[in-house]
């Protein structure tokens, strides 16, 4: 699944520490949903759509077969 997590992170000026640390997770976790290697809960991605200010599927798109 492509997500926008990367983009939305830098545009609010974010390290990927201060991610991990606002969502209660690990840096690698988000290293990993950055990289697209994992899919967040859906509790954990209600969680980066409400920092993000905006809906998950603003941020989650599925891949196209």
């Amino acid at each position: 699944m492509e997500n926008l997590i990367r983009e939305m992170r830098t545009a609010m000026g974010m390290t990927q520490d201060d991610l991990a640390e606002k969502l209660e997770v690990s840096r690698q976790t988000i290293i990993s949903l950055e990289k697209g290697r994992y899919n967040p809960s859906l509790i954990l991605a209600f969680k980066i759509a409400k920092l993000f200010n905006c809906s998950i599927e603003d941020i989650f798109k599925p891949e196209e077969e």
